[in-house]
């Protein structure tokens, strides 16, 4: 019987699309863009650890929150948000947007630094605003699409 260690390659490409609920397709397509690492083998034999499935599953979820796929490759490299290094300098504008969830409840979003599309912003607002109505047990008075424009 073979003991395998958690580093140990041990699934095939249909176990992991499995593990990681995702089309084959798409996992090729991550290893072309060199987002997930190559397995090890070719074709048919190639086999995929626990390191391939967490790199999925981070992108997974990264662009289920509207993260593009450039974006992911600086992360799952470990690079710094530019946000924290972004110094604002005197005579700068910027707009933000002021998302009022409650009575003494304000968020303040500056979306272009934040990175997010018109889309991912009304996104954003419709879950932050249901989040805010499950944690209250509340109503969500969430805004549709015509009114978060």
């Amino acid at each position: 019987m073979n003991a395998t260690t958690p580093d140990t390659p041990s699934h095939s490409l249909a176990e992991l699309c499995v593990l990681a609920d995702m089309q084959p397709r798409t996992v090729r397509y991550y290893i072309q863009l060199g987002l997930v690492d190559r397995p090890e083998g070719e074709t048919r034999a190639a086999r995929y650890g626990a390191k391939h499935l967490e790199q999925l599953l981070l992108i997974r979820k990264w662009t289920a929150a509207g993260v593009s796929l450039e974006r992911i490759r600086e992360l799952l490299q470990g690079e710094a948000p530019p946000v924290a290094a972004r110094a604002l300098k005197a005579g700068s504008i910027e707009v933000r947007s002021h998302l009022t969830v409650a009575d003494g409840l304000e968020l303040v979003i500056e979306p272009g630094r934040a990175g997010l599309s018109p889309e991912q912003m009304r996104r954003f607002v419709r879950g932050v605003m249901a989040l805010h109505a499950e944690v209250t047990g509340g109503d969500a008075d969430v805004p549709s699409q015509d009114e978060s424009n």
